[in-house]
């Protein structure tokens, strides 16, 4: 078996799965500023059951990522460090503010805010670390040569401001999902301008993407690349406008799932620009991985692992699932 290319796999689907989790209740956050107390109230209390065990996924990547591709978390870490402790941080203060907010009232504003703010923060550094890796990390002598700020770059801004945009449709449609009333059609009202905006943001970025690595240009638009890869933008297409007509058809659920199938559709086109690169143009998956009896050890833990966190995970949500009710508000 071809363990790091596994490897490779279950990380993958473990960020893939963190993303569309962790992005709809970042969203909510990020949509907080724009409702009242008792909408907020909602909201919170349509993420509070699952928000902290989505958070699963991140350990798990991040986890996997050190124990089996040493080398790609030794250069990618030093690379993004200040993106990466800013998310770390903010997802910290925005569990804090969630509990908080509950529990005082001089400071209960106070506690929003550091909700939104932390959020937002969040989904921005997310997007920062992804433009930074897109556009490459320097690497010489299997170590990061570059400086403390080549993250920094107007691309890799743009990628933050677009998964920014990318939570808000999740978060959008998840509170049409669980809520009932003038929450649930104050975000039918705005989920049109949300997912126009993260569509128009999908498509820039990808754009762009082509200027800031020749290779990718090359992957994607070299004979017989584009034959083979054309499905890609046309899937992207298609899930756009299924999201567009279930948004108009008026349905609860619809516009959710075909978020998350936006998502997962834009999650493949990256893959496929990346492969076979761990380290996009430094390091393939196979350079970077451990050796083979650790990652056959490794293979071994995760085969219990993962059933059991996705076990868990769709008990909560099972468990969980059907809208908001008046008398389900509060988080304690």
């Amino acid at each position: 078996m071809d363990l790091a290319l596994i490897w490779a796999g279950i990380i993958a689907f473990a960020v893939l799965v963190y993303v569309m989790l962790d992005g709809f209740d970042l969203g909510v956050g990020m949509l907080f500023l724009g409702l009242n107390s008792k909408q907020k109230d909602r909201a919170i209390t349509s993420i509070a059951p699952i928000w902290d065990g989505n958070e699963t996924w991140l350990v798990l990547g991040g986890g996997g990522l050190f124990a089996v591709f040493p080398l790609a978390y030794a250069t990618i870490l030093p690379a993004l460090y200040a993106p990466v402790i800013a998310m770390l941080l903010a997802l910290i203060f925005r569990g804090v503010s969630m509990e908080y907010r509950h529990k005082t009232v001089r400071w209960h504003e106070f506690w929003n805010l550091g909700f939104f703010v932390g959020s937002s923060v969040a989904s921005f550094s997310q997007g920062i670390m992804l433009g930074a890796f897109i556009q490459g990390i320097d690497i010489q002598d299997r170590q990061y040569a570059g400086g403390w700020f080549d993250w920094l770059t107007p691309f890799s801004i743009a990628c933050g401001v677009a998964v920014v945009l990318g939570y808000r449709l999740l978060g959008a449609a998840w509170i049409l999902m669980k809520t009932r009333g003038e929450l649930a059609v104050q975000m039918r009202q705005r989920l049109p301008g949300i997912a126009a905006a993260a569509v128009v943001a999908i498509v820039v970025i990808s754009s762009w993407t082509g200027l800031v690595n020749e290779r990718l240009t090359e992957r994607w638009f070299s004979w017989p690349n584009f034959l083979w890869l054309a499905p890609i933008p046309l899937l992207v297409a298609v899930t756009t406008i299924g999201l567009w007509r279930a948004i108009r058809s008026g349905g609860d659920a619809a516009p959710f799932v075909w978020a998350l199938a936006l998502f997962g559709v834009t999650f493949a086109g990256f893959g496929i620009s990346t492969y076979p690169y761990i380290v996009p143009g430094s390091l393939t998956i196979w350079e970077a991985a451990a050796p083979d009896v650790s990652l056959s050890f490794l293979l071994v833990g995760s085969a219990f692992l993962l059933p059991l966190i996705l076990a868990y995970t769709g008990h909560t949500y099972w468990v969980f699932r059907g809208k908001v009710e008046d008398h389900e508000v509060g988080y304690d």
